[in-house]
């Protein structure tokens, strides 16, 4: 996986992602609620969370319980410009850098992400990693997306990402040193006039990180034929997002 060329889809999108991930920000606004259901007792202090992006879930994760210490991380230097309001507070610091391999404070209460996991190399090893961050009983929540995530791009270009299925996600957790709470996959399906809308969308929200493709006219005619045809309807083309709540807490 291409980290540098992740990065840059990503730092380019950054002004339109607020706009244009509306997947996104649901999927934060869930992992919030499902966070506070799940645990309502439990205060988070020190939090730290990877693959903060432009901070759509960071500001719902500090207005709810307001950490002494709130660590954000991402892949993009570039989106500390997008974190001025949040990271001019005492208690809130950025660093950029690759979750899985650079420094992350530890003794934290609660390690959390959203929309970042399929992202990484090797979710395994970082949720053996994981469990030396957090405290003993701390938590680590984080959204993934599923198998059929972005079904339709998958089955025209064959370009996509290896994303890991839920049941393999909770063997990884738990063989980790994580007891599973809250395990649930739930599909988002979004329409849109044309597939050049739909490519659009990507762009802006910097999901085509891995393709390194050009599109021709001959190529994109054809993508944009096949993609009316297979899955077109009175209303427009559709999209399928899937993502995956995990909330966990660790036993070591």
């Amino acid at each position: 996986m291409d980290k540098q060329l992740i990065a840059e889809r990503f730092a380019r999108a950054r002004a339109t992602y607020s706009r244009e991930a509306r997947v996104q920000q649901q999927v934060a606004e869930k992992m919030t609620a499902l966070l506070r259901r799940t645990l309502p007792d439990v205060r988070f202090d020190r939090i730290a969370e990877f693959g903060c992006g432009t901070g759509l879930y960071s500001q719902l994760i500090y207005s709810t319980w307001h950490p002494t210490r709130f660590h954000l991380n991402d892949l993009c230097p570039e989106m500390r410009f997008c974190l001025t309001e949040l990271t001019a507070r005492p208690d809130v610091t950025f660093e950029a850098g690759d979750a899985e391999t650079c420094p992350l404070p530890d003794g934290l209460d609660l390690l959390t992400s959203c929309s970042t996991l399929q992202w990484f190399a090797s979710p395994r090893a970082f949720f053996r990693r994981s469990t030396s961050l957090l405290r003993p009983g701390g938590v680590l929540a984080f959204t993934t997306f599923g198998l059929r995530n972005l079904l339709e791009i998958r089955s025209l270009t064959g370009n996509g990402l290896d994303y890991t299925p839920p049941l393999q996600l909770r063997r990884e957790l738990e063989a980790a040193g994580y007891q599973v709470l809250h395990l649930e996959e739930e599909e988002a399906v979004l329409r849109f006039p044309t597939p050049v809308d739909v490519l659009r969308h990507l762009r802006m929200t910097g999901v085509t990180g891995t393709e390194k493709h050009t599109w021709s006219r001959g190529r994109l005619q054809a993508f944009c034929d096949e993609y009316v045809r297979r899955f077109g309807q009175a209303e427009g083309v559709s999209l399928t997002y899937q993502p995956i709540y995990l909330i966990c807490i660790n036993q070591h």
